[in-house]
């Protein structure tokens, strides 16, 4: 994968972000996909702007994009290359106006993601990501730094980012059983990989259903660019091309250090639920 993608994957995405700036300063209408999953004008205005954007870029590469027509990429599991997108990853948030919301593209290849875009719209910051050449976070005037996952290798040490929105009883008793140090609410699957990829944290646990692989695939890429694991909770890698589109798995997101006591920790949880 060139330079060329990423830069364009960027470019890209920082155009959706403008869109859906411009919806969050006005008093939009929401609706609901179902009970719970609120879909505003910037969801749909910013998926078609990124789908369009990536077809004039890169042709028959499919696009699995939230607020897509399933129709539109029903063969994706055939092709080589495939781009998940998440045009708003934190409508909740957006809805709410707290701010944590970002725009996710995430490129995967054969059976791994290898490029990465994250991009927080309000404070106009992004964080880009090609795995085996690093990852950087972006300012608003397109400045670039290094980022990389923390050192931190004792989870009695550790900083742990959860949902602030999806917080389940599964989230609870995880949180209970890994006993970090501390721990913060973080709405955006997107902006919990970034905390992750920029050593702000250092491992991001969600054991039961977490969103589907749009919301996982950019933050799977960002990680691995900047050196953490990013798995399932099971310690898996994520199957971007099976039936289902939900990370019906879980998703754990670590600095790598932490990778193997957390997985060690969740799977004591689940044996302590089948006595």
């Amino acid at each position: 994968m060139s330079d060329d993608v990423l830069e364009t994957m960027l470019e890209i995405a920082t155009g959706a972000a403008s869109i859906a700036r411009d919806v969050y300063a006005t008093s939009f209408s929401v609706d609901y996909k179902s009970p719970g999953d609120p879909v505003t004008e910037a969801d749909r205005r910013a998926n078609a702007f990124i789908c369009k954007g990536l077809a004039d870029r890169f042709g028959d590469v499919p696009v699995v994009a939230e607020e897509s027509d399933p129709r539109a990429y029903e063969r994706f599991r055939a092709a080589p290359r495939v781009f998940f997108v998440d045009p708003v990853d934190g409508t909740a948030e957006f809805v709410k106006k707290n701010d944590e919301f970002a725009v996710m593209i995430g490129l995967l290849e054969e059976e791994r993601p290898v490029a990465a875009v994250i991009y927080a719209p309000v404070p106009r910051t992004g964080w880009i990501g090609r795995v085996g050449a690093g990852a950087w976070q972006v300012d608003d005037k397109g400045e670039r730094e290094p980022i990389r996952v923390s050192p931190t290798s004792d989870l009695a040490d550790a900083m742990l980012v959860l949902s602030r929105s999806h917080r389940t009883e599964h989230v609870e008793k995880a949180l209970s059983i890994l006993g970090a140090a501390r721990h913060a609410a973080l709405g955006s699957a997107g902006l919990k990989g970034a905390e992750i990829a920029r050593g702000a944290a250092d491992a991001y646990v969600s054991p039961g259903t977490s969103g589907c692989r749009w919301d996982a695939c950019a933050s799977d890429a960002l990680v691995t660019a900047a050196g953490g694991s990013f798995t399932d909770a099971f310690g898996d890698p994520i199957a971007y091309r099976a039936e289902t589109l939900r990370n019906d798995r879980g998703v754990v997101a670590t600095n790598g250090r932490l990778h193997g006591a957390v997985l060690d920790r969740l799977a004591s949880y689940r044996a302590t639920l089948k006595e």
